[in-house]
């Protein structure tokens, strides 16, 4: 079955979309949507697995809490999150929505 990433994008939704693409015993791929949303600062993602994730459409800002780094994405950039690594997403494109692919390493 062939899919593509960049269709079928939610255009009206307010809300941050997670769509899983693969999930498997050690690994889950999911595209994440993304219309202007942030997390907020008093709830930073802290996961057990680690994530790599590239922005495939939009712009994007994540912060290291523990080291204050913000990490700017455009279209093409990738970053990696270690495990248990306190991070927030502080800006997503308010223009278009950002694209993700995200690997979650289980």
């Amino acid at each position: 079955m062939i899919n593509n990433i960049l269709s079928q994008i939610p255009i009206d939704s307010k809300e941050e979309v997670f769509q899983d693409i693969l999930s498997l015993k050690n690994v889950k791929i999911e595209r994440i949507i993304s219309n202007g949303n942030i997390t907020p600062p008093d709830a930073p993602y802290l996961q057990e697995q680690a994530e790599w994730v590239l922005v495939l459409k939009g712009e994007a800002e994540v912060l290291f809490c523990e080291t204050g780094t913000y990490h700017r994405l455009k279209p093409g950039d990738y970053l990696y999150i270690p495990a248990n690594c306190s991070h927030r997403v502080t800006y997503t494109s308010l223009e278009e929505a950002t694209i993700w692919l995200a690997v979650h390493i289980l």
